[in-house]
């Protein structure tokens, strides 16, 4: 008997093919298709949170051509996983106006063609390279933006050739020979190997991913001419489609180009979320583990295990609205004084105030009172699912230097992004407060990357100021909260009765004289943004 080469398995893959009933569509009332628009993108957005497992990844893809219009690919722990995507689905509303048009089953594996000391010695002996690039192939990540390919195969059992006639070293020459060639796509095409024996009509899905559809169509075109595939490949339907995010689904049924390249369309089709439930996050790290291994830089905060902690970020009721930007031109107040006002008038004071690393990118503050270790063992569990974004910039746990609580500041690209992970934040444990929804103006919030040689001093010098705040009129609180991970990382909260206090404050020439000394011990530029 020929030599069956062994194998390991990762996720399993769903990649679920549906057409839209385009006349149903055009013929459904406005609040039907609104609903549907809803609870489409809230599905397709918690599924890419993987708020329904402990680990997994899930894309959107527009399809071209007859085959289906839309692609939902999935990968799962176990088949369970894909099982109960299935049903959910088919419980919103935008189900109603599609149709299954074909679907495969699979699951990511890697075989002794890659390495047989990988088997016969165990992962741990092998390359620390190698190792990766097998969790990889078990474990992928589905880029953002980019264009995919699928298409199932299976090898050759004809009278001439006949795959599983050829012995393993045969069959590994030819792997090998095969495997050059898409090392000539490094860079540009990312590929899913996926088995289906037994699960599905073919013995493999091939999923391709490629910022250029041209490179998917020349490395396909390649290996046609590999004897691997011209003597023992056999190819059923290809599809090709695009990715987009959920929040362009309306875009998408509207007719639009997809992705928009806006993120912040998520108002324009309403912010309906349906569904409750999921796993709670876990962490590799315990409390009684010192805060300075936890890790290093505050540029992106380092990714961790488990995921959100549910379908619905906001609770079982459509969310008012009301609070939800971090950066909305309303104020906890009412006042209506819109960001850019507040910048341009810290303009003519002579400082700057711009948003935290970079002028691009949205923050959103919510302070716990729960155990700082507690609260950052949660943190991380979310991270690690908002790390599968590249829109996320980092989330960190601030400690407070003089109040019991703790902030937890999460930094995105986008105001859409950092809203909907607002929502899931707001699930950790002893939340008392969010920044903008306490009462008064709100929160001014300042960043700060300390030189390390300066920090106490830094401490102190904002124990001096702060005697100076508490004798203000409008001042309610003000606190020095430091990054968990990395003590040089601060962020001060500043909390007033109204804007005309803080501006006093900011006019001042003490503030003026703080933010002189200040250029001489930060590593950085201070970012100084209002939350409200």
């Amino acid at each position: 008997m020929v030599e069956a080469p062994q194998t390991e398995e990762g996720w399993f893959a769903l990649h679920d093919f549906r057409s839209i009933d385009w006349d149903a569509w055009r013929d459904a009332p406005e609040r039907e298709r609104r609903r549907a628009i809803e609870e489409g993108k809230a599905f397709l957005k918690h599924r890419e949170l993987v708020a329904d497992a402990e680990e997994g990844d899930s894309g959107l893809f527009s399809v071209l051509g007859h085959k289906a219009d839309l692609l939902f690919v999935h990968f799962r722990p176990t088949l369970d996983d894909l099982s109960s995507i299935e049903r959910r689905f088919e419980d919103t509303a935008l189900a109603n106006f599609t149709e299954r048009t074909t679907s495969y089953v699979s699951v990511t594996e890697v075989s002794g063609y890659v390495s047989d000391a990988y088997f016969e010695e165990g992962p741990e002996e092998v390359d620390a390279g190698l190792r990766r690039y097998i969790e990889g192939k078990l474990t992928p990540e589905i880029p953002d933006d980019e264009y995919v390919c699928f298409y199932p195969m299976s090898k050759r059992r004809g009278e001439e050739y006949n795959w599983y006639d050829l012995s393993f070293s045969d069959r590994a020459e030819l792997m090998a020979g095969h495997g050059e060639v898409g090392k000539e796509y490094a860079g540009k095409i990312k590929q899913v190997i996926a088995s289906s024996v037994g699960l599905d009509d073919h013995e493999w899905g091939v999923t391709l991913f490629g910022s250029d559809p041209t490179d998917i169509k020349d490395i396909v075109y390649e290996m046609r001419f590999d004897p691997a595939s011209s003597r023992y490949g056999e190819f059923e339907e290809f599809y090709i489609g695009r990715r987009f995010p959920p929040a362009d689904l309306g875009a998408y049924l509207a007719g639009e180009t997809v992705p928009t390249g806006d993120a912040d369309r998520e108002g324009e089709h309403g912010h309906g979320e349906g569904g409750h439930g999921g796993a709670h996050g876990e962490s590799d790290h315990h409390g009684d583990e010192s805060r300075g291994s936890r890790g290093g830089g505050h540029d992106h905060a380092s990714a961790g295990g488990g995921s959100a902690h549910g379908d619905h970020p906001h609770g079982e009721e459509e969310p008012s609205g009301e609070g939800d930007h971090p950066h909305g031109d309303e104020e906890a107040g009412g006042e209506g004084v819109s960001d850019e006002e507040i910048r341009g008038e810290l303009a003519d004071l002579d400082i700057y105030a711009g948003k935290p690393h970079g002028e691009d990118v949205y923050a959103t503050v919510l302070y716990s009172e729960a155990d700082v270790d507690e609260l950052f063992d949660e943190v991380e569990g979310l991270r690690g699912n908002f790390d599968h974004y590249g829109t996320h910039v980092k989330t960190a746990v601030y400690e407070g230097r003089h109040t019991d609580r703790s902030a937890v500041v999460s930094i995105w690209d986008t105001a859409s992004a950092a809203e909907t992970a607002a929502g899931f934040l707001s699930e950790l444990p002893d939340v008392v407060a969010r920044a903008g929804e306490e009462s008064g103006f709100g929160t001014m919030g300042m960043f700060y990357t300390v030189k390390p040689d300066y920090r106490e001093e830094f401490g102190d010098t904002f124990d001096e100021v702060g005697e100076i705040l508490a004798e203000m009129d409008g001042h309610v609180e003000t606190d020095l909260m430091s990054n968990v991970e990395d003590e040089n990382d601060m962020f001060i909260a500043s909390q007033w009765e109204a804007k005309e206090d803080a501006m006093t404050f900011f006019g001042s020439d003490e503030f003026r004289e703080t933010v002189e000394w200040g250029r001489e011990v930060l590593a950085d530029r201070p970012r100084h943004v209002f939350l409200a």
